[in-house]
């Protein structure tokens, strides 16, 4: 029903929205830098080679670790919410 899907929805952009911070600390964008030996290590030293030995303002992998350190702006927070509504609401058509 309409209720029921709008209902997932909302439990996936609340869901999206809270899961992030834990999501980026736990591949290694933390609080307080990137975390050795973790995914975002490798991230980092892949941009880094790939780019002369510098991580460029405005990558991904910058925006990632500010965001890790942080905690995510307003308009992330809205984009990762639209996202996990969307997928809440994929699934609600689904089910």
């Amino acid at each position: 029903s309409g209720a029921a899907s709008a209902v997932v929805a909302s439990v996936g952009a609340g869901g999206a929205a809270l899961a992030a911070p834990v999501v980026l600390g736990a591949v290694g964008f933390t609080s307080i830098g990137i975390a050795a030996g973790s995914y975002a290590a490798g991230m980092m030293s892949s941009v880094a080679i790939a780019n002369g030995g510098g991580v460029a303002a405005g990558s991904l992998v910058a925006i990632l670790q500010s965001a890790g350190m942080a905690g995510l702006g307003t308009a992330a927070t809205a984009g990762v919410a639209g996202a996990g509504g969307a997928v809440g609401g994929l699934l609600a058509l689904i089910i």
